[in-house]
């Protein structure tokens, strides 16, 4: 119920549910990052061990937190190892034992929040206690969060903003960041992991992508780059001045850096230029469990994980001839021991010279998530998206409008 405090000692012993009940981990840590202009520090996710591995479970993805445990929203639960980042503290590990003057902190209180887009924990109260001295009993008091000055304060106020902004979507992102001085937003992309700095990149006008990265060592700046879909990345190579882009793509992973060569060779508005070669792609004998395997990979993006492309081999653009497309319904509706092939809906394709206008007239046309592009022999090179589409058919402030409109 809003306002009952839990303990964070109580919470780091609970077993991790999934969403029918069942057990798969225990809880060992509880994340938590700095507020924003006074806000109380909130629980950005829980610490556990399950199948053997220490993983990061998003507060996000907590529906409750009770006496029977720390229960998900759903059945599956992401197993990537859990990795501190700069911003965040660990109740148990950093906080708990703590010396504050001559006490020290026994336990945290969080307490329920509840927002327009989620639940959510933050801490309310800090159980501060005086050891026991000869004669006299241990003493013990519990203070507001901010009656302990520093204690949950990151290194940096950047590192503090990089952790606060990690949960929330990369649009929502790039307004935050659009409203800080230049000179705040090249610190805040220094602090930011590689992966969110790649995700708020493609939020961003190209101009405004390269005064962001303008200071990054070129190590760092590859890390990132490498971490974008490869059409943004493209498109914001093509902007960059002619020595830098060289002096990048020499740096880069040898053959991401031919699959860019070769993007950049098409000329701008074309097919050839929106495209990713970034789809799943099988042969016809592969099975429709093999496929469906690929689709729930949570790193495809969810317009990519919408169908699969067969070809024969390789099964890399470019490819060999191109078969045809199996749409994830036909997935589901199919046993799961059922080649790709008896699956294929011939849908037809573009070539990489069609203009982007045409792009977007043939997806209309014929009502599809993404399309084919395929060369003069009938290998598939990618496929073009209907989000890059309408990115790149609609006005070049169009992100800053919506953005001021949703302030408004």
């Amino acid at each position: 119920m809003a306002g009952e405090l839990l303990y964070a000692f109580r919470i780091m012993r609970l077993p991790l549910l999934d969403a029918g009940g069942a057990a798969i981990g225990r809880v060992d840590d509880i994340v938590v990052i700095p507020g924003r202009l006074g806000a109380a520090p909130r629980v950005s996710g829980f610490v556990a061990t399950s199948q053997r591995r220490r993983i990061f479970v998003n507060a996000n993805r907590i529906s409750a937190v009770d006496a029977d445990g720390v229960r998900l929203r759903s059945w599956d639960v992401d197993l990537h190892p859990f990795k501190p980042r700069d911003g965040e503290r660990l109740l148990g590990a950093d906080i708990i034992d703590s010396r504050v003057s001559d006490e020290s902190v026994s336990d945290v209180a969080l307490r329920p929040t509840v927002t327009a887009r989620e639940n959510g924990w933050e801490v309310a109260k800090v159980r501060l206690t005086r050891r026991a001295k000869f004669g006299t009993k241990a003493s013990y008091r519990l203070v507001d969060w901010n009656g302990v000055p520093g204690l949950f304060a990151a290194a940096t106020e950047m590192a503090a903003e990089a952790a606060r902004l990690r949960d929330m979507h990369p649009s929502d992102v790039a307004t935050v960041v659009r409203n800080l001085p230049a000179a705040q937003r090249q610190q805040l992309a220094k602090e930011m992991d590689d992966d969110r700095l790649a995700d708020l990149l493609e939020e961003l006008p190209e101009s405004e992508q390269l005064a962001l990265i303008a200071n990054l060592d070129i190590d760092r700046l590859v890390d990132v780059l490498e971490e974008m879909e490869f059409d943004d990345l493209t498109d914001l190579l093509a902007e960059m001045p002619a020595q830098k882009r060289t002096e990048v793509l020499d740096a880069m992973d040898e053959d991401d850096a031919e699959v860019v060569r070769q993007l950049l060779s098409y000329k701008p508005g074309t097919a050839g230029a929106l495209m990713t070669p970034e789809i799943i792609i099988m042969g016809p004998t592969a099975t429709v469990a093999e496929a469906l395997a690929q689709v729930r990979d949570p790193e495809w993006l969810v317009s990519i994980a919408a169908q699969v492309f067969v070809t024969q081999p390789p099964f890399k653009a470019p490819t060999g001839v191109y078969q045809g497309v199996v749409h994830l319904q036909r997935l589901l509706r199919e046993p799961p021991s059922t080649e790709l092939g008896r699956c294929i809906a011939k849908e037809p394709t573009v070539t990489p010279d069609l203009s982007d206008r045409e792009v977007a007239e043939f997806l209309a046309s014929y009502n599809l998530l993404a399309v084919g592009v395929c060369d003069t022999a009938g290998r598939l090179l990618g496929a073009i998206t209907v989000d890059d589409v309408l990115d790149r058919m609609l006005p070049a402030d169009w992100r800053q409008r919506r953005r001021q409109a949703t302030a408004s």
